[in-house]
């Protein structure tokens, strides 16, 4: 079995690309730091939330996969 961290998303590396804080990512998005770091550490989490994450990240909705890849099973 895999661990949540091979699991997980790339969130925290685009966020860290762009120099910005949690914080300033939930900001843009419209939710919580708490839901941003629940993301980062591989929880799942609804549609909406990740539109709103990728588009507070400059990013289009096709980007999807780059940010919240398909677990491999």
């Amino acid at each position: 079995m895999k661990s949540k961290e091979s699991i997980g998303n790339n969130v925290r590396q685009f966020r860290e690309e762009l120099l910005m804080s949690k914080a300033e990512l939930a900001r843009k998005a419209g939710i919580s730091s708490l839901t941003i770091d629940r993301i980062e550490h591989g929880m799942s989490c609804r549609m909406d939330t990740m539109r709103k994450i990728l588009l507070a990240l400059g990013l289009k909705l096709t980007d999807k996969e780059k940010v919240f890849p398909k677990p491999v099973i």
